[in-house]
């Protein structure tokens, strides 16, 4: 099943525009969990089976895997296969290069490691979308203006983070959508207008800062497609450190999805 497919069926099936980010840093796991032959997975696996019937979607960011060389990458590659198949998987990897190298990484991502979905860097041109497009069944959410403060060194002047946008919303919405920060609340508005079919991938809500209230009212679709996912990583599972980590991450995922759903009732 292709990712669009796999999110429109997801977000109505579990009622959930929920992004969980599974940035599993070793440091940083419960003790218990440390113990364990595969910390990182038998993490992975505890939260996902703690919320599976809560999300839209989740996304493990490869630096978190990749600093801890072979081992942890065989971790996230059994993570990968453990997610459920209707669930979609957003590998962040922010990878943005020419040609074939892109094409390369396309292949590796989609076809080995078998993930829904990438994030990609646009900054190396038309390239890098020309090698993802062949790609039908995948998806890419191209960085249009990021949620860390120093996203205005390069992305805000020139109004650059504009011209991405503009040619993001010329994509096909079936393959290409945005990371669109949450914590940029000025431009949220105007995302939404530059790109008004993309689908949205939004950090930055919870540790980061940004308004939940404010992504919402300013970056909704429609009320059946919102055409966002909203995405926590450390706010959910880092939330508690005990051996009740789960079931506290379940506990914050489900408030999260039941506080967008409540937004987007009240609108009008």
């Amino acid at each position: 099943m292709s990712f669009w497919k796999k999110y429109q069926t997801i977000i109505k099936s579990n009622k959930s525009y929920v992004c969980v980010g599974l940035d599993s840093e070793l440091s940083k796991l419960p003790i218990h969990i440390l113990e364990t032959k595969d910390p990182i997975f038998e993490f992975n696996k505890a939260i996902i089976d703690a919320t599976k019937d809560l999300v839209a979607c989740y996304k493990p960011n490869f630096a978190f895997y990749l600093s801890q060389g072979l081992k942890s990458l065989e971790s996230l590659q059994k993570t990968i296969a453990y997610i459920p198949d209707n669930i979609p998987v957003i590998l962040d990897i922010k990878a943005g290069d020419i040609g074939n190298t892109m094409a390369n990484y396309a292949r590796a991502f989609f076809q080995n490691w078998n993930v829904d979905a990438i994030t990609c860097n646009p900054l190396m041109g038309q390239d890098v979308i020309k090698a993802l497009a062949p790609f039908e069944d995948n998806f890419a959410f191209v960085l249009a203006l990021t949620s860390n403060p120093s996203a205005s060194d390069y992305l805000k002047p020139n109004d650059l983070y504009k011209k991405i946008s503009a040619d993001i919303s010329g994509l096909p919405t079936s393959q290409f959508g945005a990371v669109v920060g949450g914590t940029n609340t000025e431009e949220l508005l105007e995302l939404r207008r530059l790109m008004p079919e993309s689908l949205f991938l939004i950090p930055g809500i919870g540790a980061q800062g940004g308004s939940l209230q404010e992504v919402v009212l300013n970056t909704l679709h429609t009320k059946t497609d919102a055409r966002f996912l909203i995405n926590s990583s450390r706010g959910i599972i880092f939330a508690d450190s005990s051996i009740n980590f789960a079931q506290v991450a379940r506990e914050k995922t489900e408030l999260l999805r039941t506080q967008i759903n409540k937004i987007i009732a009240e609108m009008r």
